[in-house]
């Protein structure tokens, strides 16, 4: 059952990476470029237009390529940890993009940042107990 639940909670972030990708080049990526911080040192657009790229490419590698889940859920919880600086910068800046109009809205988000992370170290069996045998 556990493998069962890891790889639908495997193929479920990687769908969701891939849509938010997708979403990053096209209709969202406005919203996504409110969300740069200021201070980084790449412009919006093109820190959107890449971003979006990771997020398609790891996506798909999730969904598609589980013998390498390991990985890939190690590399999509570090991704989660690159960006959350631009989550922060937007509750500091006080930006409003999708919706996060309010600093309690922009202060809540912050917490989903580790759900992520644990999602992708979860369902990439990088997270394990000890003595589970699930392999990849």
């Amino acid at each position: 059952m556990s493998h069962a639940l890891r790889t639908i909670g495997r193929v479920a972030l990687g769908s969701l990476m891939v849509g938010a990708g997708i979403l990053h080049l096209t209709t969202q990526r406005q919203e996504f470029q409110a969300q740069v911080p200021d201070w980084f040192p790449i412009g919006k657009d093109l820190t959107v237009l890449g971003s979006g790229v990771v997020e398609i490419a790891l996506g798909a590698a999730f969904v598609f390529v589980p013998k390498r889940k390991r990985l890939i859920g190690g590399l999509l919880a570090a991704f989660y940890v690159a960006v959350f600086p631009g989550n922060i910068g937007q509750y500091v800046q006080g930006v409003d993009a999708f919706g996060l109009d309010t600093d309690t809205k922009r202060l809540t988000r912050l917490f989903f940042q580790p759900v992520l992370v644990l999602w992708a170290l979860w369902a990439g069996s990088v997270l394990r107990r000890p003595g589970d045998q699930t392999q990849g």
